[in-house]
């Protein structure tokens, strides 16, 4: 029954993908995201001057001062539209609706264009020879953290979108012996300067493409190292003016909101690092802050498969307003339990790619790059401890690592399928319940319009 509905499966898929974009939008207020009041002064501001100047928020603007400008432009330049049709007295409240249900919009599209580059990103692994798409969009389906992510004002959709065109381009470069092709540089130099201009975490995604410089074999290295190089001059040019305001203006390339105390494993408590009987208890019990005592995996787990924080699901501050709003805690440990299997799973597949697929440079990329990050983002945690809550622990952060185990993941499957191993079946539709299962987990549980 399932090989022969599967494009059926893929259309139904993809549209409800879209369909919970669409609730979430017609049932979830931005201005309820994290940080989002600091976000919404950044729009503020840097509207306040288009389009004459580019005039960036200092501390005293918004405390989201440090991020780049990109996932704040339609919303600003929504502003500016908005601000000129209007009459009020208040425009800048006025305007925020607008402009907040705008950018939801927006960064929903993005997304979608995102699953069909990824799409295109494994057709091109397999050279258009197996059907993929059902694979990758069962797996896409299951991502709670993405629908919470692109409802939000925030710059990692477009990481999530600039790093799928980043990755199809260098995978057609790979197969393409890399050969130096301006029109390709270009692209991939595009992509290396947009992402830079969306999050500074975007910066974890670019070690890896230098280390591979020792990876790839002798024949091909000249032309790879022309072609990164290449690229990210390209890169370089597009996004360095920004970084070097953050310089001038800051004293560092990489600014922030809190100055670091210097990296030390001391820095954090050994519950960060080592969770305690307790803290696993609650994992699968009640979920939600302020459980955990600023635990490392317990809160990153909780956060990806569900909503620990209280920002999108439910809210503290809202919960006489929301669905179920007192009993989430009990269905969120639900979805964490459910979820263990899939997360063993996406976690055997990352370590298995490389073994699969040992002479491919698109390979060791993704595993680098997934490596780098978490390494990345355990350092800041560690240089920038917020006790005793942890409150700068959040899956939607890493966004970016959670897109790339897709991957592996999916090839896996397609792989498993194709040999008719035994196993493929069972996984498919234990993924297909616990798309079920979770499926509340991707909704915002407000009332219409909230």
């Amino acid at each position: 029954m399932l090989e022969r509905n599967k494009n059926l499966f893929v259309i139904i898929l993809f549209a409800v993908i879209g369909i919970i974009g669409i609730y979430n939008i017609l049932h979830y207020d931005s201005i309820e995201g994290y940080d989002a009041e600091a976000h919404y002064n950044y729009i503020d501001h840097f509207s306040r001057y288009l389009p004459y100047e580019i005039n960036l928020p200092d501390r005293d603007n918004s405390r989201e001062f440090f991020n780049p400008p990109l996932g704040y432009l339609v919303p600003s330049v929504a502003q500016v539209i908005c601000r000129n049709i209007i009459n009020s007295k208040t425009l800048l409240e006025d305007c925020r609706p607008i402009y907040g249900t705008l950018a939801q919009i927006t960064q929903l599209i993005l997304y979608m264009l995102t699953i069909f580059i990824n799409i295109k990103i494994l057709n091109l692994f397999f050279d258009n020879k197996k059907e993929i798409k059902f694979e990758y969009l069962i797996l896409a389906s299951l991502m709670a953290i993405n629908y919470k992510t692109i409802i939000q004002i925030r710059g990692e959709p477009y990481i999530l979108l600039f790093l799928s065109c980043l990755l199809y381009i260098f995978l057609r470069a790979e197969k393409r012996a890399f050969e130096v092709n301006n029109l390709s540089v270009v692209g991939f130099g595009l992509c290396i300067g947009l992402l830079a201009l969306s999050r500074q975490w975007a910066f974890l995604l670019f070690p890896a493409f230098f280390i591979l410089i020792f990876f790839v074999n002798a024949i091909q290295r000249l032309a790879y190292i022309k072609f990164i190089f290449k690229s990210f001059f390209l890169g370089f040019l597009i996004s360095s003016w920004y970084y070097f305001s953050l310089l001038f203006r800051f004293g560092s390339f990489t600014a922030f909101n809190k100055e670091p105390i210097g990296f030390s494993f001391s820095n954090q408590p050994i519950n960060f690092y080592i969770p305690n009987l307790s803290d696993i208890y609650l994992l699968f019990t009640k979920p939600i802050r302020p459980n955990f005592s600023n635990q490392f995996v317990s809160i990153l787990y909780s956060d990806f498969w569900g909503d620990y924080w209280g920002y999108f699901s439910f809210t503290s501050r809202k919960l006489e307003e929301g669905r179920n709003q007192l009993l989430i805690g009990d269905y969120l440990a639900r979805v964490n339990i459910v979820s263990l299997l899939v997360t063993l799973f996406l976690i055997y597949c990352f370590f298995n790619f490389r073994k699969q697929y040992p002479k491919m440079i698109f390979t060791r990329y993704i595993n680098l790059s997934i490596i780098i990050s978490f390494i990345g983002y355990l350092w800041f945690l560690i240089s920038y401890p917020d006790l005793p809550t942890g409150d700068t622990n959040k899956a939607t952060y890493m966004v970016q690592i959670f897109n790339l185990l897709l991957i592996p993941a999916s090839i896996k499957l397609v792989n498993l399928r194709e040999s008719r191993n035994i196993m493929y079946n069972p996984i498919v539709y234990y993924l297909i319940f616990t798309f079920f299962h979770n499926f509340s987990s991707y909704l915002s549980h407000f009332p219409f319009r909230f």
